[in-house]
């Protein structure tokens, strides 16, 4: 089993905590974590990916890294987001990689994809589909509607971090459900808790315009992963998700699983991560 390592990173003006496994000379994969999570998220896929062959980068994101904590809600618009994930590439040397994201991790993938697709060479999103699905489901299914009424509370500046972060961050806690192991829980916390990093995560809410799903058509290959028992993202966009990829697509259905896929469904993940990035 390949170790991991903790590298920081300067991008621009930014330096990101990442964490970096697998071979020197490995196929480069680089995975994007959700809310409220961390880089940490990948813990378990890792291993089944750097035995494949592979060399996962996986960074702890704008506002999750220390040194990536700018002020001002305008600095975590979804421009900067994407601009993070190609600096990365750039500052280790890569042409492309193969990109992976869960939860926001995957609408910041998607967003790469749709603007920079010669820098990506497969894409594996996990849990929210493409931006122009899941905008329509926003607006259109009602049960998308009831899903994502929460996130009115995380765009609210102060109220939402009093909420969240009171009794030991005991609500943020709770959005895992017992469904993640508690030492992913508390590292995910521990980043979180950081001075700013609460406030930077809840920026990337705040920013959302409502031209967030103009985005071009996918172009490169592509699977979407989705959890019959995600609370979180419904079934309509999901099931629209591949009218907005031009390129090979698998739409992959995990019956029974929660959100949290990367810490819950980690085999599973892995082999269809592989095989997506070996087609």
């Amino acid at each position: 089993m390949s170790s991991t390592s903790t590298y920081e990173i300067p991008v621009g003006d930014l330096t990101f905590d990442v964490l970096i496994s697998g071979p020197d000379d490995g196929i480069p994969l680089v995975a994007l974590h959700g809310f409220p999570e961390s880089a940490a998220s990948w813990g378990k896929v890792t291993p089944l990916l750097t035995a494949a062959g592979y060399r996962v980068i996986a960074p702890n994101q704008r506002g999750y890294s220390a040194g990536a904590r700018p002020e001002g809600v305008d600095a975590y618009k979804i421009e900067h987001l994407v601009a993070d994930v190609v600096g990365l590439l750039d500052a280790l040397g890569l042409s492309d990689a193969h990109l992976v994201g869960h939860d926001w991790g995957s609408a910041v993938a998607w967003q790469v994809v749709g603007r920079h697709p010669n820098r990506i060479r497969s894409l594996t999103a996990i849990s929210v589909p493409h931006p122009t699905a899941f905008g329509w489901a926003l607006r259109e299914d009602e049960d998308q509607k009831q899903r994502s009424s929460y996130i009115g509370l995380l765009r609210q500046e102060g109220k939402a971090e009093e909420v969240l972060s009171e009794d030991n961050f005991r609500r943020l806690r709770a959005m895992f459900d017992g469904q993640i192991d508690p030492e992913f829980a508390d590292e995910h916390i521990r980043v979180l808790s950081g001075e700013g990093a609460l406030t930077g995560a809840l920026n990337w809410y705040r920013a959302m315009t409502r031209d967030f799903g103009d985005i071009d058509r996918t172009t490169v290959p592509t699977t979407y992963v989705w959890s019959t028992g995600d609370t979180a993202l419904g079934r309509a966009g999901a099931e629209r998700c591949g009218e907005f990829v031009d390129a090979p697509y698998e739409f992959v259905v995990l019956d029974g699983g929660s959100h949290w896929i990367p810490e819950e469904r980690a085999e599973e993940l892995a082999e269809t991560i592989l095989a997506r990035a070996g087609s």
